[in-house]
């Protein structure tokens, strides 16, 4: 298991090397206070001209360029090959949140990685930004201020049963699992609540809803 390297009493932001999209790392690093990369996620970083307080990873997908450009005692490389460079990060990372942008997109084996490892709860809470939606592990509870006819979509990595007020679909009755029931494409009708009976359910909204939604899981 990794040792702890960041230790943070505010919301951090972790980089990797996935598609990262304009203005996301600077929107993340306006709600945060520390920038940590994943192996290759100190590429993009750097590239915008942001260093990293941390790297973490074995290392196999940082440039050697921009390796080199890296203060030696901001590199921790774990070399393990038993977990992705995401979950040896968040296993690193003690903070109250973290905002993990750089991780959509691309390969798809890469994305299915980074959801099996959010619904694990390794470490710090984690929302993904992406490209139109903020992805999140639901707690047990969790109310957002949403706007009638936004998306709300929930995906179980588990099976999970879950209630609801503010959405088109009630979840009441449902038991979701892989290959079986799915809540993807729901609507709200306004303020959403959801609970759920245990772990395992992704929910997703709209991006824009990042900055409520990490005040929501704080």
């Amino acid at each position: 298991m990794n040792k702890l390297i960041v230790d943070k009493t505010e919301p951090v932001t972790l980089v990797g090397g996935g598609d990262l999209g304009e203005g996301d790392l600077d929107w993340a690093l306006s709600l945060t206070k520390c920038l940590v990369a994943a192996d290759g996620g100190a590429d993009p970083a750097l590239a915008q001209n942001r260093m990293p307080s941390a790297v973490i990873g074995d290392f196999d997908s940082i440039s050697p360029q921009i390796l080199a450009q890296i203060p030696p005692d901001r590199l921790f490389q774990v070399t393990e090959q038993d977990s992705t460079d995401f979950e040896k990060a968040l296993r690193a990372i003690r903070a109250p949140l973290v905002v993990a942008v750089g991780f959509l997109g691309g390969r798809v084996d890469h994305q299915l990685a980074v959801l099996n490892t959010l619904v694990q709860d390794i470490g710090s809470p984690c929302v993904l930004l992406g490209a139109q939606e903020v992805v999140f592990h639901l707690p047990a509870r969790i109310s957002l201020p949403l706007s009638a006819g936004e998306t709300v979509s929930l995906f179980p990595l588990r099976r999970v049963s879950a209630q609801s007020t503010g959405l088109e679909w009630p979840l009441e009755g449902l038991v979701m699992q892989p290959g079986g029931q799915i809540g993807t494409s729901n609507r709200a009708l306004g303020p959403v609540t959801i609970t759920t009976d245990g772990p395992g359910l992704l929910g997703l909204v709209p991006r824009h809803h990042l900055p409520a939604l990490m005040q929501a899981l704080l």
